[in-house]
């Protein structure tokens, strides 16, 4: 019987390519060698380090600075001239000479029920003085305008002596008679007032003393 030649053995181990034997079977695949690694071109698109970019110097143009409003002079109220100041609105309640002081008291009690404070209220009587005027007189004059500078009630003044008060927000006028002294209390009264005047009395005698129709 003729002897079949050996296959030749390939080991694992070895290196070099693969051969393919007679019989049709691949000879394994050699393992790579270790070795330093390709450098990976950069991917497209991908920034590089980023460099710092130099500082941009603003010119004035580029900066808007807020300049800080400052407040303009304060004029005190009392210094300003009579035209600057708001006309007062004026409210005429019609009454009698002999009602005028009792439709000037409902007036003043309402105001102080809807929030005003006393010392907002300045009450002027063109005839008689009211009673509490004349109570407080009796402890002198001194007293009497004390309690006026004081400004934390309702202050009562006759025509005569109202010229001496100072502006309040609202004052109310009794026309209580003194006809002559109307025609003088009732602009004064209206100068007086800050933002509301009230006048008790008769609708013809008040439109031609304020020389308005009311």
């Amino acid at each position: 019987m003729p002897l079949i030649p050996e296959e030749p053995q390939i080991h694992e181990s070895a290196q070099g390519p693969r051969a393919t034997t007679a019989s049709g079977r691949t000879a394994p695949t050699p393992r790579p060698v270790p070795g330093p690694r390709p450098v990976a071109p950069p991917r497209p698109g991908r920034p590089g380090p980023l460099r710092p970019a130099p500082p941009v110097q603003r010119t004035p143009h580029d900066v808007a600075v807020a300049e800080p409003e400052l407040p303009g002079p304060t004029v005190p109220a009392a210094s300003l001239p009579a035209s600057a100041s708001a006309t007062p609105q004026i409210q005429l309640i019609p009454a009698s000479a002999a009602g005028a002081l009792d439709a000037a008291e409902e007036a003043v009690d309402l105001l102080l029920e809807s929030g005003r404070a006393p010392g907002d209220v300045l009450v002027i009587t063109t005839g008689e003085h009211h009673p509490w005027a004349v109570h407080e007189l009796s402890f002198g004059e001194a007293a009497y305008w004390a309690q006026h500078d004081a400004g934390d009630d309702v202050f009562y003044a006759d025509a005569t002596a109202a010229a001496r008060a100072a502006s309040r927000p609202v004052v109310v006028v009794a026309v209580n008679g003194g006809s002559a002294a109307v025609a003088d209390a009732l602009p004064l009264a209206r100068a007086r007032a800050g933002a509301l005047l009230i006048v008790c009395g008769d609708p013809q005698q008040v439109n031609s003393a304020l020389g308005v129709g009311i």
